[in-house]
């Protein structure tokens, strides 16, 4: 990848034609008034030291080095280089739940769509903090790992839907159990956090107990709700319909609030529900920042490497070069028999 940082300077190229012009009508004029005064062959013997070409020579030097110059204030940028940034903040690993029943629109637009804005903003509240994001229904996986790239995990996040995970269901003790191992077992002053996004209708797992284990690792779990305990339908996408059991009956689902409390305290966290206002962002960005802070560190790349240096340096070179160089030629160089 390359780029000009400050490319309108490179308008002063420009000046480079003029230049070269100036230059060739000086030595016109120049030989013009040599003339004047008789043969220019004639005069060449009156004056054996005259070099025809070192002028042009000194001459070009100076407008390469002028060009490299101009080159180097428009600051050129190649490539990209890593660089480490050290920084105070959390750990956190989203837990989203992607299971059908996501889908239902007791909140607006729908269960899935109000968790990944509420997220969405969390993240950009989090510019300090690690975020790790894991999707789960049947199975749970990693979509995101531990990252200080908040940009990535908007990116990933904005991409979520139902489908991502082939067996529905919804195991929340699974999904605790890999956010869990997904911080690693480097020790940290950093507090760590599982924050996890769904309707409470567990039919898989020991929620609970995997919340309360990760509580015993010294990592908080928050809940957050989706959905109404009075429950609704569940659309099928591009159709008018709702999704039925094997009976042929409409499928509720409602949110289990009773369940959602009970990870949220066995993981020593808080459980809010999340409805159409920014009530859950808020909760969550409170318990967060009463989070104890820790050093982070992470390597990232900066999308551009600074390379305007090796053009002044070339240009500095050219320019002792051209002082060096005179008008007329060296007598004890013009002595030296360089091919006997």
């Amino acid at each position: 990848m390359f780029r000009f940082a400050n490319p309108y300077y490179l308008y002063l190229l420009l000046l480079i034609p003029l230049l070269v012009g100036l230059f060739v009508y000086g030595r016109l004029q120049q030989r013009k008034r040599l003339r004047v005064f008789g043969n220019p062959e004639v005069l060449a013997h009156l004056m054996p030291n005259a070099s025809k070409f070192r002028p042009q020579v000194k001459f070009g030097v100076l407008m390469v080095a002028l060009t490299l110059m101009i080159v180097a204030l428009a600051r050129p940028q190649f490539g990209s280089k890593l660089q480490t940034v050290k920084r105070q903040g959390v750990e956190a690993v989203i837990v989203l739940d992607v299971s059908n029943s996501m889908l239902a629109q007791d909140v607006q637009p729908n269960r899935l769509e109000r968790a990944k804005l509420i997220l969405s903003k969390l993240i950009d509240q989090m510019a300090d903090d690690k975020v790790g994001l894991i999707v789960f229904a049947g199975d749970a996986y990693i979509q995101l790992p531990i990252t200080a790239d908040a940009v990535s995990a908007k990116m990933f996040l904005s991409s979520i839907q139902t489908n991502m995970v082939p067996r529905q269901g919804t195991a929340i003790g699974t999904a605790i159990d890999l956010a869990l191992r997904s911080f690693g077992s480097a020790e940290t002053e950093a507090g760590r956090t599982i924050i996890v996004i769904t309707d409470g209708e567990n039919h898989e797992d020991d929620a609970v107990g995997a919340a309360k284990l990760a509580h015993e690792q010294g990592v908080t779990v928050h809940v957050v709700g989706m959905g109404t305990p009075d429950g609704t339908p569940i659309p099928v996408n591009g159709t008018m319909s709702f999704r039925k059991d094997r009976d042929g009956n409409v499928v509720v689902t409602k949110l289990d609030e009773e369940m959602c409390r009970r990870i949220a305290a066995a993981g020593s966290g808080v459980y809010v529900r999340a409805d159409n206002s920014s009530a859950a962002l808020n909760v969550l960005s409170e318990q967060i920042d009463k989070m104890q802070k820790g050093d982070l560190e992470t390597k990232s790349y900066a999308e551009y490497d600074e390379k305007f240096y090796i053009f002044v340096w070339i240009a500095l070179f050219l320019v002792i070069a051209e002082y060096f160089v005179f008008n007329r030629q060296n007598k004890q160089l013009n002595k030296i028999n360089w091919f006997d």
